[in-house]
């Protein structure tokens, strides 16, 4: 059915198994500015606990230097012990902060349900889905996306530091120990902002994410109508349905295995077999299998004198991104020509041999 026909919101059902893939709507930019801002709190209120931490790491440094005859190897072991156990306890409560804030962040968007099927999926490794996300019309919005974050964010920084330039001027020559605070402050102040602007623009791309996620899972009536058909049945029923769809499917695959031009294969674990013919614009994917199915592929076409050629980069690309029934898409159409007219060639020279 066309994609435009797909007018009815996604039943619940239909989000639930999505949401098992690990398919949700959320925005990484509310995390980041979550995160920001815990961050930011977190040096508020531990700054000076830190600095303490750190002013203690440095005058034991000074102190153990200063007296060279302690220097040998197991001083300086217990120096990098110290100074690192001083550092890492300094920096513990911002990056408890910032995982608490940043798993906090996650939750409160998607709920606490973890998706197991999302960790593997290899249609991720698909080199040419990977190509799409990069150079594709949603990696064009992304870019225009954080482009005007960076501009957002910059404006509102410029705009609290350029009223404090005069103020920044006169404390060129204060004491250190009365500059480092004054600056801090002044810093935190500005980081905040930023950090609160940062957190409207995730809000509003939450809002973005919503929308295009749900107009993206829409369904058409046929679907619908099918997935109640299917909820009504008892579950042997289903099981059955299922492994009768899955019976018939292969065996329609391998009656369609002779007809093939060739055989692409991994060679041991994948197999998928194409058909050109003048009628299709492209070469077609008549069947296609890993492991044991890919075997049986495999022998059906030695039995039938169809050619198996060895392709591993496109026989896993083939098996990840076309569908049996689907012809290639056009960024395999150079590489599957080059096999076919390999094919040809050979098959020509075999019966000018006979």
């Amino acid at each position: 059915m066309a994609k435009n026909d797909k007018s009815e919101k996604a039943t619940p059902k239909k989000k639930a198994d999505e949401r098992k893939k690990g398919r949700v709507a959320r925005s990484p930019d509310i995390n980041g500015a979550i995160v920001l801002l815990a961050s930011i709190l977190a040096l508020s209120a531990f700054g000076p606990g830190m600095w303490r931490r750190v002013e203690e790491a440095t005058l034991g440094v000074l102190a153990f230097v200063s007296t060279p005859g302690v220097v040998d190897n197991r001083g300086v072991e217990q120096l990098f012990l110290t100074t690192g156990t001083h550092i890492g306890m300094a920096l513990l409560p911002i990056l408890v902060a910032c995982v608490v804030a940043g798993v906090g962040a996650s939750v409160a968007q998607v709920g606490f349900k973890p998706a197991p099927k999302a960790l593997w999926e290899p249609q991720k490794l698909n080199p040419i889905t990977g190509a799409k996300n990069i150079f594709g019309l949603n990696a064009l919005m992304e870019t225009a996306k954080s482009s005007l974050k960076i501009a957002v964010v910059g404006a509102i920084i410029a705009i609290a530091v350029f009223p404090k330039l005069e103020e920044m001027a006169a404390l060129v020559g204060m004491p250190a120990a009365a500059l480092l605070p004054h600056m801090a402050s002044l810093i935190l102040s500005i980081a905040q902002r930023a950090a609160i602007a940062y957190l409207v623009i995730g809000l509003l791309d939450f809002v973005y994410q919503k929308h295009r996620f749900e107009k993206n899972l829409r369904m058409d009536k046929e679907e619908i109508k099918q997935e109640h058909k299917q909820q009504e049945l008892p579950n042997e029923v289903k099981g059955a349905q299922r492994r009768r769809a899955i019976e018939m499917s292969r065996a329609r695959m391998m009656d369609a295995v002779p007809t093939a031009d060739v055989i692409v294969t991994n060679p041991t674990h994948f197999s998928v077999a194409l058909r050109y013919d003048s009628g299709n614009a492209a070469p077609v994917v008549v069947a296609k299998g890993a492991d044991h199915l890919a075997l049986r592929i495999r022998t059906r076409a030695a039995e039938h004198g169809v050619a198996v050629v060895p392709d591993p980069p496109l026989a896993r690309t083939l098996y990840a991104s076309v569908e049996v029934g689907r012809m290639i898409p056009e960024e395999l159409y150079q590489a599957v020509a080059q096999l076919l007219a390999y094919v040809y060639k050979v098959a020509g020279a075999q019966r000018s041999a006979a």
